[in-house]
């Protein structure tokens, strides 16, 4: 996702007028409203009563709607090199997935931050006019995807997991068990059961 390039033109329109508030709070408290109401259903009413700032601030500072929405969401994935050096630095495919799993089940399930996960549900009702919100929260998924699979094939070669395992099959398992636990956790799914769910979903992992 390049950002850069989608929010240049409100770099250029504040060119000598500072924020007058803090871009990063702003940015959070916007993350949260969409991780809480979904992209399409959340208004610039809805963002500018929970950012604190004006419609005009959220134009200068962000650009539009989608552009913020966007930016929102690359600060709730985190860096992505960081996520594909977890991947591609643990002991085994199995580590990374566990770690996926049992983060996931706990992140969806806090006290302090909105149920599920904002990437499966700010863009749930697939309508085409969040087409390319949609493909761009796709594009992160699949970059996971692809992440874990090439972990996968790391330990089927060697010998760690049968030689004919799918790799893309167990990888896309894992992916598709995260955006269900996410469902369920938005359904009011008990943190233990989301936990369960992550710890069935291991018991089916592969082995040699």
């Amino acid at each position: 996702m390049k950002m850069s390039d989608s929010t240049e033109p409100a770099r250029r329109r504040k060119t000598g007028r500072p924020l007058s508030f803090d871009r990063d709070v702003a940015l959070e408290r916007a993350m949260l409203t969409f991780w809480r109401h979904g992209y399409e259903t959340t208004s610039i009413s809805d963002l500018t009563a929970a950012m604190g700032i004006t419609a005009p601030s959220i134009y200068t500072a962000f650009g539009d709607k989608k552009r913020l929405f966007l930016e929102a969401a690359a600060r709730y994935a985190g860096d992505p090199q960081v996520m594909a050096d977890r991947i591609a630095g643990a002991a085994t495919a199995y580590d990374a997935a566990c770690a996926m799993l049992t983060t996931a089940a706990a992140a969806f399930t806090r006290d302090d931050t909105p149920r599920g996960c904002l990437l499966a549900s700010a863009t749930a009702s697939g309508s085409p006019a969040s087409a390319d919100v949609q493909q761009a929260i796709a594009g992160i998924r699949t970059a996971i995807g692809r992440q874990l699979t090439a972990r996968i094939e790391r330990d089927v070669t060697a010998g760690l997991m049968p030689v004919d395992t799918d790799a893309a099959a167990v990888a896309g398992l894992v992916i598709a068990v995260i955006q269900g636990m996410s469902v369920l956790a938005r359904d009011g799914a008990e943190p233990a059961v989301i936990a369960a769910i992550a710890r069935t979903a291991l018991d089916a992992w592969p082995a040699p």
